[in-house]
Parts: structure tokens; C-alpha cells; sequence
């Protein structure tokens, strides 16, 4: 009986995601997927996957898939005994601070991320030292060592929220420049930025979009905040990943084209397939790292374990802790 469940249950997953997962694909998925489900109700698991992970877990293993914001408030809510993080390094660290007792895994604890490691903590201190009494805003693609120095955290569908909820007239914004520019443009509180990137929205470029635009005269360009100016400028609507979502569930349109990870279309595609999605494939290379072998292995021998120093933790909890209160 049990076997017959487990049967009707991948078959349900690929009739989901058969659009965007071809089938010969899906014959070396479809395994894997069975055997993580099955192993992480017994080790009692909650498996968190970002909105770049590829469908196959993020529709096929993952409970909870959802941006930065959403997967550290559920991070910190879980009953389970086990976190594992399908994301990159910044995103395990996150869930570990929002859950400490909890043993947290990281698939390829290589899946680092440009902006995070475009900044230290030793950064932060000097600009501290810089600008005094000036309060600092870390984007959550951070490391905990940056949050530690912070005084609270954002992400980009509540950046400009939380630096408004802040009542100064100056902030220290970090690591990704063109958020600090978008935030900019939506507040008159002066922000003071750093020059990190997202190897992925930096690549994208205003003649891109228009030139898409022109092909596809009927399209809407939706773009994430972390795109340079001109790629904002050239699109209908700008948010984070969860205001994509939002937005393409919302108003359906017949074409879009969303200028973030190329892999996220194909997950709001499963969701929304009456609308045409128009993908330039631009992959985070770190994202792609975690794959379901990789799970497995994790699950299986729970090892790639988040650790973080006591002193780090409990100073970067704050302002992780404050920017989910705000809310988005």
C-alpha cells in the first residue's frame, strides 16, 4: 500500500512539472525524489528550498519554497530535527541563527554567493568607524560575520521598509550596489553603499530588455531591484522574488519575461501555465551546485552542518530578528 502511494505521488509531481522536466530526465529524478521523501519523514526533516532551485526540488522535495524573507521566518518556526537548506551558504547561515538548537545542512557548502563575499566584517567596522553613528542596513545576503556588525537585515521586498522603519536621515546600505540604488529612488532617507553585485542581475542590460521588448511588443518585464538602473527603467515592474510571483499570479499575463535566476521561471511556470515565459538564461552558478544526489548524501549522513561562534550568533540573530518583525 505504501508503495502504491509512494507511486501516485511522484506520478502527481511530474504531471506538475512534466513542462518545464523532460522525461528522460525525470527517470534519473524520479528515484532520488522517492528517497528523500521517504528519508526525511523518518529523521523527522524539513527540507527549505530557495526560488532558484531547479524544479525537480522545488516542487519534487522541498516543504517550504519561498525567497530569503519567507524561508528564514520559516526557519525559525519548524518542529523538525533537522534544516536542510536548499540554497546557498548565506541562506543556511540565516536558518541556523533563526533556529539555533536545530541541526542545519548545507547540500554543497560551496554554493557561496557573489554579494556575500564581497564583504567582510572587517569592512563593516571601517565604515562604521567612517560614518559614526550612522545605523547599518546588510541586505540578508550576508554572511553572519556581516550581520554580527549590522543593525538590521532586509531583503529586497522589504529593503525600503526597513529603511524607512529606522527614523534617521542616513544609512549605511550593504553589499549590492544597485539595490542601494533602487532603495535610493523609493526613499528620501540618503543611503551610503557599498559595490557588491549579483553575478546573475548584473548581467542583464537595458538593451537586453528593450531589444526583447521589440520582438515581443505585448510582453511585461519584470525586474528583480538587484538589476542595474537601466534594466529597472527599461521594465514594467520592479520587486523581489516573491513579488514576481505575485505579480504573474495576479494579473496572468499572456507573455513575461522575469529578469532574475533563469530557473525561477521555470518553477512560476508550473504554477501559471497559461502564461508564456520569455527566459534569458542567466544561471547562479551557485544555486546549480545543489542538486538532489547532493540531498540525499546530506540526509543520509547529515553531514555539511552550519556552525557558527556562539559571540557571532548571538549578535547576528538581532538584526536578522528585527528585519522579520518588520515584515515586508
Amino acid at each position: 500500500m505504501e508503495n502504491l502511494s509512494e507511486k501516485n505521488n511522484l506520478k502527481s509531481i511530474y504531471n506538475k512539472i512534466s513542462s518545464v522536466v523532460p522525461e528522460i530526465e525525470w527517470k534519473v529524478h524520479a528515484p532520488l525524489i522517492e528517497k528523500i521523501n521517504k528519508l526525511k519523514k523518518e529523521k523527522n526533516a524539513v527540507i527549505l528550498a530557495h526560488n532558484y532551485q531547479t524544479p525537480e526540488i522545488y516542487h519534487g522535495v522541498a516543504d517550504i519554497s519561498a525567497d530569503s524573507l519567507a524561508l528564514a521566518v520559516e526557519a525559525s518556526k519548524t518542529n523538525a530535527d533537522i534544516i536542510i537548506l536548499c540554497g546557498v551558504h548565506f541562506m543556511a547561515e540565516t536558518a541556523k541563527l533563526m533556529n539555533p538548537s536545530k541541526k542545519v545542512l548545507l547540500p554543497d557548502m560551496n554554493a557561496g554567493c557573489s554579494l556575500a563575499s564581497s564583504i567582510t566584517g572587517e569592512d563593516v567596522r571601517m565604515l562604521k568607524e567612517k560614518y559614526p553613528g550612522v545605523p547599518v542596513v546588510s541586505y540578508v545576503n550576508t554572511s553572519a560575520e556581516v550581520k554580527a556588525e549590522t543593525d538590521v537585515c532586509c531583503t529586497s521586498a522589504n529593503a525600503v521598509k526597513v529603511v524607512e522603519s529606522l527614523g534617521v536621515d542616513k544609512v549605511i546600505f550593504l553589499p549590492d550596489h544597485y539595490l542601494a540604488n533602487y532603495v535610493q529612488k523609493n526613499t528620501k532617507v540618503k543611503i551610503i553603499s557599498w559595490q557588491g553585485t549579483c553575478i546573475v542581475h548584473e548581467k542583464f542590460t537595458g538593451k537586453e530588455i528593450e531589444d526583447i521588448r521589440k520582438e515581443n511588443p505585448d510582453i511585461k518585464i519584470i525586474a528583480h531591484p538587484e538589476c542595474p538602473p537601466d534594466v529597472i527603467s527599461a521594465s514594467d515592474f520592479a520587486g523581489s522574488t516573491s513579488s514576481m510571483v505575485s505579480y504573474v499570479k495576479k494579473n496572468q499575463p499572456k507573455k513575461v519575461l522575469l529578469v532574475t535566476e533563469c530557473t525561477m521561471s521555470d518553477n512560476v511556470q508550473v504554477e501559471n501555465p497559461k502564461v508564456q515565459f520569455i527566459k534569458p538564461c542567466n544561471l547562479c552558478p551557485y544555486m546549480k551546485k545543489i542538486t538532489l544526489r547532493k540531498i540525499l548524501d546530506c540526509l543520509e549522513n547529515e553531514n555539511n552542518e552550519i556552525k557558527i561562534s556562539h559571540n557571532i550568533a548571538a549578535m547576528a540573530r538581532k538584526s536578522v530578528q528585527r528585519m522579520t518583525e518588520i515584515g515586508r
